[in-house]
């Protein structure tokens, strides 16, 4: 009977069959053939064998009960009759529900700056206007009235009015070309926290594996053929490990025959719908008939060949599924299962072409064939088969199972996608750890780890969610230092390792595709989902969803995350050389006690700050990032944007210069008009002095323009990157140029700023000041650059660094 989710209550009937979602949990009464599709709960793809049997382990979480079924999860195959146990929130389904609803949203690393960076800067600006304040008051005649208004336009001097504005736009860049790199941001502070992100924990199926089983080893007794292609396109062939006879041509493909009738699954080729190839079924039944394929044999002949009348299902006890099916005069039965358990229902073996008697020298050969193939993380199948002549036909599996001929065994993974190794050894340079947390079982997933370079080492240690449960606080911290791999875990499992990986002080970027993955997806500092076998929890959970499902291009929104910092440590500094400036006519006219005119107020240093200075900080928002920017470790979350060093130079060291250039701009246009060599007692009202005025605000914009070259670069010189490897710096310098023009030559801004035009050839005079800055930092980068090597050679007598 089908019942309303909404009217089911704890101990009512639900019937499942294929297709159904099951709305509630239940403990099953009766199945036939279940199989259950538990990816929302465990982020794993492969159909689960369901059974009405009762489970004896202790050690297994509640999710792996064979004989549980679950809210939220739905029915592949077969049919089955439950007990409702829990509805609603008191479903593992609901449960995860819960724990994202705990969870409540923190600052990312970038916010908490931005808080210090506001802080530091209001400090610095009021701390400098209260000093400038009281010096005025007592130094100088000035009135109290006059020293406050001075006091505040030194308060304006010192903030960076487009600083936030332009971070906000860095920041929209940085998503900009992290989309381009199949990655979605959905926040935008979350561009940043990828940059300083220290451990990556990440699923193993469908984001560092193809989610596509995919056959890679035949075994036929005395040869193993290697399956090339992955993948469910049957791409690829089938080749021998060294000699081959035609027997063994025969007996390779006696076992793809025998494998493709005992299977369920089908293959979808590419249409209208589906632009790829794909699968019915079991991934693992499908790579034997992709595998199958690929030798020429395919399900429709072979079918037609050998009909099929009867199927016994696989269940845990028997470890095996076989089928019937007619031949010309008799039966035949195909079987495949578990080595171990085709071994035990076999007396024979199909060698060089012959049936023998398979002894137990035999089966421990066999036996050590598969464990090797095991060894590799490979997933193994035992095919065998056997003819049935008489009249009655089976009804039973024990009838049929039995005296059956060993054929070979056929070896598959789900494998690594191909450039996954390559990220991965880039998160290593990095200094960035990966941490997997799977569903699948251990070695298995050890295996992968280590073929892509996750695990290096044989002493990583592999932790189910049943020895997670027994875990201390401390102990797991312990775990966590070392190369540890989770498995077998429930939604809950994976919540802990995070917030246990974030109380050591660790950024955490957590991946997942599935509805068990929310809770850690919204703990984590970086959530990000599958965009394309993501569910829609996980996505909305996330701060970040892949539209490609592919481990690499995180490494890569990584690389961006830490340009669009070094970005931001870049405008940064260019905005504050401009803001030093701004304060020096300040200073020079209060201390002249106004005998030396105002060459910037307040509305021109707006128009620096909120005008020009925007367009090239942008730029340099869009600066690629620059190379060996992955071979640094993250950022320590100590170190501020604004340190010493970044107030030494922009303040004293290129904020010096250019304010030299900005007052011998000023005094320039009094000289070349009748005022030669005075710098006191100057007209400080009319067409000269707005004039002056002009040439100072003239000066800042021109000298910002080797500013703003000289901070493409953190340490390498400019010729390194090429002056016009970045378009939007001379955009933005265009910019700048035609905005000064403006200024300068149209009556109706002139009259807002307080400009005048000067005479042509003062440009002249204007222009030579262009490179000082660049020239400036080149120097001083050059002599870092020479002391830094120097470092190394002695670090490195033999001057290997």
């Amino acid at each position: 009977m089908e019942i309303d989710a909404e009217e089911i209550v704890p101990g009512d009937l639900m019937a499942l069959a294929e297709g159904d979602h099951i709305s509630a949990d239940g403990r099953l009464v009766d199945a036939a053939q279940l199989r259950i599709d538990h990816s929302t709960l465990t982020g794993e793809s492969h159909p689960v064998k369901k059974t009405a049997d009762p489970v004896y382990e202790t050690d297994i979480s509640k999710i792996e009960y064979q004989n549980l079924v679950f809210a939220g999860t739905s029915v592949v195959s077969g049919t089955g009759l439950a007990i409702v146990t829990t509805t609603g929130m008191e479903t593992e389904f609901g449960k995860v529900a819960d724990l994202t609803q705990g969870i409540e949203e923190e600052k990312s690393p970038l916010q908490q700056e931005m808080s210090h960076v506001t802080r530091m800067v209001t400090i610095v600006a009021v701390g400098v206007g209260i000093v400038f304040f009281i010096m005025l008051m007592t130094l100088t005649t000035v009135t109290p009235s006059e020293s406050f208004i001075f006091a505040l336009g030194m308060i304006v001097a010192f903030v960076p009015e487009g600083l936030l504005p332009t971070v906000t736009l860095a920041l929209a860049q940085g998503s900009q070309r992290m989309a381009g790199r199949n990655a979605l941001i959905k926040r935008l502070s979350a561009v940043e926290t990828l940059g300083c992100t220290s451990v990556i924990c990440t699923d193993k199926t469908g984001t560092l594996t193809q989610n596509e089983m995919t056959v890679v080893r035949i075994w036929v007794p005395d040869v193993t053929f290697l399956v090339t292609g992955v993948g469910y396109a049957p791409d690829g062939k089938i080749t021998p490990e060294g000699p081959v006879s035609k027997e063994n041509m025969d007996a390779l493909r006696q076992v793809c025959i025998a494998g493709v009738l005992c299977s369920n699954a089908r293959l979808i080729e590419p249409g209208r719908e589906n632009l790829q190839w794909a699968i019915l079924g079991d991934p693992t039944e499908a790579a034997i008939l992709v595998a199958a394929l690929k030798n020429g044999i395919r399900y429709e002949e072979e079918s037609r060949n050998y009909p099929r009348i009867r199927e016994f299902p696989f269940d845990s006890r028997r470890k095996s599924m076989s089928t019937l099916h007619f031949a010309d005069d008799h039966l035949i039965c195909f079987l495949k299962g578990a080595p171990k358990a085709v071994l035990e229902v076999s007396s024979s073996v199909l060698e060089g072409g012959e049936v023998v008697f398979l002894s137990d020298e035999k089966k421990a050969g066999i036996m050590q064939v598969n464990d090797t193939l095991a060894e590799q993380g490979l997933r193994v199948l035992g095919i065998a088969q056997k003819k049935i002549f008489g009249e009655e036909t089976p009804e039973n599996p024990e009838d049929a199972e039995h005296d059956m001929t060993f054929m070979g065994l056929v070896a598959m993974m789900d494998p690594p996608r191909p450039e996954v190794a390559s990220a991965v050894k880039k998160c290593h340079h990095a200094q960035i750890r990966i941490i997997m947390i799977t569903g699948d079982y251990g070695l298995t997933a050890k295996s992968i780890a280590k073929r892509i370079g996750i695990v290096k080492g044989d002493n990583s240690r592999i932790i189910t969610g049943a020895e997670l449960d027994q875990m201390q606080d401390e102990e797991l911290k312990s775990a966590l230092s070392g190369e540890v791999i989770f498995a077998r875990v429930a939604p809950e499992h994976k919540l802990r390792v995070v917030e246990m990986l974030r109380e050591t002080g660790e950024i955490v970027a957590v991946t997942g595709d599935g509805v068990n993955d929310a809770p850690a997806l919204k703990k984590a500092d970086i959530g990000i989902a599958m965009g394309i076998s993501g569910t829609d929890v996980a996505k909305e959970a996330a701060d970040m969803i892949l539209t490609d499902d592919n481990f690499a291009s995180i490494v890569n929104a990584v690389e961006e995350g830490r340009a669009v910092y070094e970005n931001i440590k870049k405008f940064t500094g260019y905005i504050f050389t401009s803001n030093a400036t701004e304060a020096v006519p300040f200073i020079s006219f209060a201390f002249s006690q106004g005998r030396i005119p105002l060459a910037l107020d307040v509305m021109p240093i707006l128009t620096i700050d909120l005008g020009t200075d925007l367009v090239p900080a942008l730029a340099l928002g869009s600066e690629q990032p620059e190379p060996g920017i992955m071979d640094k470790p993250p950022r320590n979350l100590k170190k501020h944007v604004i340190t010493l060093s970044l107030l030494m130079r922009s303040y004293l060291w290129l904020g010096s210069i250019q304010s030299i250039a900005v007052m011998s701009a000023f005094f320039y246009q009094y000289w070349t008009n009748g005022y030669w060599g005075r710098i006191f007692d100057l007209p400080a009202e009319g067409p000269l002095y707005h004039s002056a005025v002009g040439m100072a605000l003239t000066a800042v914009v021109i000298t910002q323009i080797g500013n703003v070259l000289a901070h493409r670069t953190e340490l390498s010189s400019i010729m390194k990157v090429g002056f016009f490897s970045n378009r939007m710096v001379w955009a933005g310098i265009a910019c700048d140029l035609i905005i000064i023009l403006v200024i300068l030559y149209v009556p109706f801004f002139q009259e807002i700023v307080g400009t005048a035009p000067f005479p042509l050839e003062n440009w002249l005079f204007l222009i030579a000041w262009t490179p000082a800055l660049l020239i400036a930092e080149e120097l001083r980068k050059g002599v870092v650059r020479m002391i830094e090597s120097k470092k190394n050679v002695h670090k490195h007598p033999g001057g290997i660094t």
